[in-house]
């Protein structure tokens, strides 16, 4: 099947040569170990763990992008549903005694045809089970793509989720004393803001004081882990570095997508792909109001960048480019559905060579359900096996399939990016 999809979207391309099969065949290669050590299962590491312990999965010119690299291995080893670390193991109940299911996805993150390493991946299933969620858990899911070097993107991938739950713990209190306090009638006035979307809003709350914290931390924070005056190396990375973020939140009832920068997030219901977010671009004409209002200027040479030299109007980092480029998300709130299908994140080496719907159609198809022959043979004691080029059961899920696929259409159009995609099969979370 991956064969035929792949046929089709590449058809436009001239014969290739030798050296350029030769070239995909190494590409196939390293994708599927990828995909085979997202199917192993071990416990989280802390930072310090994944900088010693796990090996380099690719090729990187420079110390630090190995370091990256080294910190993505996390990623790529939680990547199967099947995963036993703490996170994720075990079935929660809640009062209602109704198993809580477990979400299924699939990652992927290469470095592609570009020579560094800056994308992050972050996937935290069952983070938490804050009161504003109805004690029900929270799933993260998080892409990160750094620029001016990867620590940024890496800082994100250590912090953010730390930041998300401190956040979504603190509003969930401040509700509890809120509808706890006081009289019968500030109590109504309470329920009544619930209802008109009172709730909404404290999500975006938590978001938005998430983002900022992490901001803080991002221009505080000097590339060898030092935070502010204790730091004696003068790394001129800190101000020139940063890095977008698009933030997931998976609840039983609502999909909560932060975003900031040019990353994006896609939910595919029914067969439509609908963006839960927009790039934030310097000639959005929303974007290019504010850095004008601000006193800044976006310069057109090779694309539109704020003052000549960033091509997205928001991030988290860049401290020279403060106030221009904001790391204040913009938030979506999106009821889940029957016909949700899945929720596809990525890094602009995706979305630069691939339409949303496109993107929506390839997931789709690898995440369809197929019959088997009357005839065929099964083993009922092996897990999903998906067929490719004899591949077996190399890719543990169909939501590692339709990452991988993806990951592999961008880089048979020529994405010139690292490439980072979160596949998330709704029907099955």
């Amino acid at each position: 099947m991956t064969e035929v999809v792949c046929q089709r979207m590449l058809n436009h391309e001239d014969e290739d040569s030798p050296e350029k099969c030769r070239e995909r065949r190494r590409r196939r290669i390293e994708m599927r170990r990828l995909a085979a050590i997202s199917a192993a299962s071990s416990p989280p590491l802390t930072p310090s763990q994944n900088r010693k312990e796990n090996p380099n999965w690719a090729d990187c010119s420079s110390a630090e992008s190995k370091r990256i690299r080294t910190a993505e291995n996390s990623d790529l080893q939680a990547t199967a549903a099947s995963s036993s670390s703490p996170s994720s193991s075990g079935d929660y109940r809640e009062a209602s005694s109704e198993p809580e299911r477990k979400p299924v996805f699939g990652t992927m993150s290469v470095a592609g045809r570009s020579r560094e390493m800056e994308d992050a991946i972050d996937v935290r299933t069952r983070l938490c089970r804050p009161e504003i969620s109805g004690r029900r858990s929270v799933h993260f899911f998080a892409v990160f793509d750094g620029h001016g070097g990867p620590h940024v993107a890496a800082l994100c991938r250590e912090r953010m989720h730390v930041f998300v739950e401190e956040e979504l713990k603190r509003v969930g209190l401040r509700g509890e004393s809120e509808s706890g306090s006081g009289n019968s009638s500030s109590k109504e006035e309470h329920d009544e803001e619930e209802e008109e979307g009172g709730l909404e809003e404290r999500w975006r709350r938590a978001m938005r004081k998430s983002f900022e914290r992490m901001d803080a931390v991002a221009l505080s924070t000097c590339a060898c882990g030092c935070v502010g005056y204790k730091c004696g190396c003068h790394l001129v990375e800190v101000a020139l570095g940063g890095s977008t973020a698009v933030v997931a939140l998976l609840t039983p009832d609502h999909i909560i997508v932060a975003n900031c920068g040019d990353s994006r997030a896609v939910l595919c219901r029914g067969g439509v792909a609908i963006p839960l977010s927009q790039d934030h671009k310097p000639d959005r004409s929303d974007e290019l109001a504010r850095i004008e209002a601000a006193g800044g200027r976006v310069i057109f040479g090779n694309g539109a960048r704020v003052a000549g030299i960033l091509a997205m109007s928001r991030a988290i980092g860049d401290k020279f480019l403060k106030p221009f480029v904001t790391s204040e998300p913009e938030i979506t709130f999106t009821k889940r559905e029957p016909e949700d299908e899945c929720l596809i994140l990525a890094s602009d080496g995706l979305w630069d060579v691939i339409s949303s719907e496109l993107a929506c159609d390839v997931a789709r198809e690898c995440l369809r359900e197929v019959t088997p022959a009357p005839d065929a043979a099964i083993d009922l004691n092996s897990g999903p096996r998906i067929e490719d080029e004899g591949a077996g059961a190399l890719y543990p899920s169909r939501s590692v399939l339709a990452a991988a696929l993806l990951t592999r259409l961008a880089l048979g159009r020529k994405s010139s990016d690292n490439i980072s995609v979160i596949v998330v099969d709704l029907k099955k979370s």
